[in-house]
């Protein structure tokens, strides 16, 4: 099991979603396959040395949202994911961080020719 989680105690957001947010990353990006097995609730609480009810209510919303399954005496896994399914979730994450910066150039005066010139040689760097 390889999952990594970092909980950032500046950050806004609460300890639980931090902790969906970075288990459906890794999900989506491949890092965590499906049937992989994740820390028991117990062991993930004493790991990010964080409450018991933070990691349930973390893994309750990632069992509500099909990125995981508990199964009765065996433990918690990564749910089986439609390869269309999981080909949008990465298309929306790409879709949202692309806004993301679009916004950052609005704000900085930068066009749509600059944008794109950057993002032209981003991708030539990454190829």
């Amino acid at each position: 099991m390889h999952m990594r989680i970092l909980i950032a105690n500046s950050s806004p957001d609460p300890i639980y979603e931090q902790i969906v947010r970075q288990i459906k990353t890794q999900i989506i990006a491949g890092d965590l396959r499906e049937g992989e097995p994740l820390p028991s609730i117990r062991k993930l609480a004493q790991d990010l040395q964080i409450s018991v009810i933070t990691s349930k209510r973390a893994y309750d919303e990632l069992e509500a949202e099909g990125f995981i399954d508990t199964v009765g005496g065996k433990g918690t896994f990564v749910a089986a994911q439609n390869a269309e399914f999981l080909r949008e979730k990465r298309m929306k994450v790409v879709e949202e961080k692309l806004a993301e910066a679009v916004s950052e150039a609005q704000l900085m005066g930068l066009g749509y020719g600059q944008l794109s010139e950057m993002l032209r040689l981003l991708c030539e760097e990454a190829s």
